[in-house]
């Protein structure tokens, strides 16, 4: 007998000094993949490139108990002002350190050696798993497609991330 689909909790972030709400196209896509996949959106915000704002809204998220998950698309390259990684990384309890690198392996296929310029990170923090995404249309959804959507499927096998973040009441 398979095992039934456990919808998720999700939130996501754009990290970008000149997207709006009109102008958030990865955002959307996320939003849009996540509930087409059968996931509640919980929440969505834009906040600017600066490691406080950004390190306030995820930090909010993860102390909420209905957050299951949290994607962030944005301030991952090498750019200026780019800090994602580091707003980020300081409040994982643990690394995913093979999410960036499968997402620069799958990348690798679709813009060559550029995807070394890419510094996806993902972790686990207070039972909340976080990705974060470049903020490319493209590179949302490879990374949906390719990884986040089976990994946030809980019949996915031999494992995936669900059973580590449903929280049971």
């Amino acid at each position: 007998m398979e095992k039934a689909f456990t919808p998720l909790n999700l939130a996501v972030l754009t990290v970008s000094d000149t997207r709006n709400e009109d102008t958030d196209t990865s955002g959307h896509l996320l939003r849009d993949a996540l509930l087409e996949a059968g996931h509640h959106y919980f929440d969505h915000r834009i906040v600017v490139d600066d490691i406080y704002q950004i390190r306030a809204v995820v930090s909010q998220w993860i102390a909420a108990p209905e957050v299951q998950g949290i994607i962030i698309t944005g301030g991952t390259g090498f750019h200026g002002r780019d800090s994602t990684p580091e707003a980020v990384t300081p409040l994982f309890d643990k690394v995913i350190d093979g999410f960036g690198e499968l997402f620069r392996q799958v990348s690798y296929e679709q813009i060559g050696s550029s995807t070394i310029q890419s510094r996806c990170v993902g972790g686990l923090a207070n039972n909340t798993v976080i990705f974060c995404l470049p903020g490319s249309n493209n590179a949302c959804q490879t990374g949906w497609d390719l990884i986040l959507k089976p990994q946030l499927d809980s019949r996915q096998k031999p494992c995936n991330f669900v059973a580590l973040i449903s929280r049971q009441d």
